[in-house]
């Protein structure tokens, strides 16, 4: 069996070497080829380029890696066709990836290989659902991290299979905020906010210095608060440190604040309420079962654009919303992102511990619902479309302890 597969970034590398790691149980002497890093690496696949070739962010950023990026897809399409995989498997990087599964299907010979597999859903139930139909172009079948994706799909005459997230694999159906707390030497009997303005840096510098500022607004009303804000690497922490530099509330929050390199996950369960930008990273607030507020806020254009051309098709923006299908965490997008409404929104979450109550037991509802052992039922997914083709029943994730890995 050959398998190739392509992963753009360091999620993305997860995925693919769970995945592999996975398939390899079935079929042991397969070979595992493509872009990738470390994490599948060290599963056994053999990497024709590193997924960081593909990690470029920004519109100025791919336009000036264009020619190189050219060159990698063009290079690596032919050792594809001269490879003749069983199956391509294009994870996350959806501009790089549905086009290459998409000329891949235009050449698939007579034996109907190779299959084409894309692994995580691009946001079709956020805004452009009319994409699930061109991803069907691409893909032979899709492999959805969210149970909402695959009905959009189907609507679409595409094969899609929800497979569960990897995050709700990976984080405790009960966290230990005690343990989270001590790890990070934090004071047990302080309320601790976490602040949380994007891993990117034009997030951080749309979205901090209001963060800040409601942090303070926060501040002034629980003196004994705790504020710390985690950076998601050097880029990161030099655009926040420079936002914080220039604030007006830098001398107010001076003593309360913390900013330390990684440790986001631990930070979020040790914490009373998080702040946060619309992003994955509410999905994993709330794995950690921690109240949150969602804010965000787009370049002006961008969001008349949107808005005026009716691309978004959806009431809510944060996850935890979207999966519920209704308001549990409060969201304050573009106009309504300002530090007045970030800080009245976070003091609610303080001084109300009841509805922090209530929330826990939707939170772990949502979790359960996701916990599927992702990569058990992605390889599954992928053997049977092999095994006996696209149009196959799809099977029920597996619920029992032993599949779960969790017993």
């Amino acid at each position: 069996m050959r398998i190739a597969l392509v992963a753009g970034e360091a999620s993305g590398d997860l995925l693919g070497a769970g995945l592999v790691e996975q398939l390899r149980r079935r079929w042991p002497n397969a070979h595992f080829v493509g872009i990738g890093g470390d994490a599948m690496r060290a599963a056994g696949t053999e990497t024709w380029f590193d997924a960081s070739e593909l990690a470029v962010m920004g519109l100025s950023e791919v336009l000036r890696h264009l020619p190189r990026l050219l060159l990698l897809r063009r290079e690596l399409r032919q050792r594809l066709l001269d490879w003749q995989p069983d199956v391509f498997i294009g994870i996350d990087a959806p501009d790089f990836n549905l086009g290459v599964e998409r000329w891949l299907k235009q050449r698939r010979g007579t034996n109907g290989l190779p299959r084409t597999v894309h692994y995580v859903s691009p946001s079709v139930w956020a805004w452009r659902e009319k994409r699930a139909e061109k991803i069907g172009l691409s893909a032979d079948r899709v492999l959805c991290l969210f149970p909402m994706e695959p009905p959009i799909y189907q609507r679409h005459g595409v094969d899609a299979r929800f497979v569960g997230h990897p995050l709700a694999d990976a984080m405790p159906l009960e966290p230990d905020r005690a343990a989270a707390r001590e790890e990070l030497r934090l004071d047990p009997a302080r309320p601790l906010l976490a602040v949380l303005p994007g891993s990117r840096v034009g997030e951080i510098e749309r979205l901090a210095g209001d963060f800040l500022a409601a942090a303070a607004r926060v501040l002034a009303a629980e003196p004994a608060l705790q504020v710390v804000a985690p950076m998601a690497n050097r880029h990161a922490r030099d655009a926040f440190e420079r936002v914080l530099a220039n604030h007006p509330d830098a001398a107010t929050l001076q003593p309360a604040l913390r900013v330390i390199d990684g440790n986001a996950r631990t930070l979020m369960i040790a914490s009373d309420v998080i702040l946060l930008a619309s992003g994955t990273a509410t999905l994993e607030a709330m794995l950690a079962k921690r109240p949150m507020v969602v804010g965000y806020r787009v370049a002006g254009l961008t969001y008349r654009m949107v808005k005026g051309l009716g691309m978004l098709k959806v009431d809510h923006y944060a996850l935890p919303n979207v999966l519920a299908g209704e308001p549990l965490v409060p969201e304050l997008m573009q106009h309504d992102c300002t530090p007045d409404r970030l800080a009245e929104a976070v003091l609610r979450w303080l001084r109300d511990p009841v509805a922090v109550a209530r929330l826990v037991p939707r939170f772990l509802a949502l979790h359960q619902a996701l916990r599927q052992n992702a990569s058990v039922q992605a390889a599954n997914a992928v053997i049977q479309l092999l095994e006996t083709g696209p149009d196959a029943p799809a099977t029920q994730p597996e619920t029992d302890e032993a599949a779960h890995g969790h017993g």
